[in-house]
């Protein structure tokens, strides 16, 4: 019998893009999936729509919060491995039956992602200049950025709630800190096929509502750090890593006139950097 993925679409107020990403799923070449689509309380039809389709899907109150959607969606899923889907990206067709083929032949494999096509206004970006690792022990490359794509992945659903699953008290970042804790205790599969297309840069976007991401990181590195997430090996390129970002940011906030806020930033860092020595 054929393994069931349980497909995980938050949305909020984009029922044009989740139609399509909708369909992307239908379209797949491997079809034992079930769809759930969690709505975080959409005033667009979102809801009316979901009602006449064959879809599993729950309506929240509105919360702006995308990890405490995907993992409502999570929580009643039926399959042994979850896949989320933003409902502004789309899926390849081959895209669910390459990854299952994959935990086919590796059974041990806790989650495996693949490469995607980045959009923006149309126009393809490129990706070559990004040379992070992508699969292995791939911890202090996330500790940078956000390295592994949310629409890409495929995890064992035990495994997902075993580290914890999305933070749900975070707007922004909420991906990159999900990660840091998922590298920090497994090795990550990867597909080296753009097998997702996303679309980035529209107004709708979280990340676009601040300008900036970065502080949303810092924080939730130092959230990790200070709730022990790290073994004692890991815990070193942490703190290096959140003195660099807050020495960065707090340039920033200098240059902006914040003086206030830089000064926090420069004494977050000096904190981190006394770990260090």
């Amino acid at each position: 019998m054929e393994a069931i993925v349980s497909v995980v679409i938050p949305t909020y107020n984009r029922l044009s893009q989740l139609k399509h990403a909708v369909n992307s799923v239908r379209a797949q070449d491997y079809t034992t999936y079930e769809i759930i689509v969690v709505d975080d309380g959409s005033t667009d039809g979102t809801a009316q729509w979901l009602d006449k389709q064959d879809i599993r899907f729950l309506i929240l109150t509105h919360t702006g919060f995308p990890g405490l959607a995907r993992n409502r969606g999570a929580e009643i899923a039926r399959g042994r491995y979850l896949c989320f889907l933003d409902s502004d990206d789309v899926w390849k067709e081959e895209k669910l039956k390459k990854q299952i083929a994959f935990f086919s032949n590796n059974l041990e494999a806790a989650v495996c992602h693949t490469r995607e096509i980045w959009q923006r206004s149309g126009k393809i970006i490129s990706q070559s200049n990004q040379k992070h690792k992508r699969e292995g022990y791939i911890f202090p490359d996330a500790l940078k950025k956000c390295i592994i794509g949310p629409s890409t992945v495929m995890i064992v659903r035990s495994v997902f709630f075993e580290i914890g699953a999305f933070r749900e008290n975070m707007e922004i970042a909420e991906d990159y800190e999900l990660w840091l804790r998922l590298t920090a205790q497994y090795e990550v599969a990867y597909i080296d096929e753009p097998l997702v297309e996303k679309k980035a840069g529209h107004a709708e976007q979280l990340s676009e509502k601040y300008g900036h991401i970065e502080l949303f990181r810092i924080w939730a590195l130092l959230l990790n750090i200070s709730q022990g997430s790290f073994t004692f090996d890991q815990l070193k390129p942490a703190c290096k890593e959140l003195e660099r970002k807050c020495r960065i940011y707090a340039f920033g906030c200098e240059k902006r006139g914040k003086h206030n806020e830089s000064f926090f930033y420069r004494e977050l860092a000096g904190q981190a950097e006394a770990y260090l020595t």
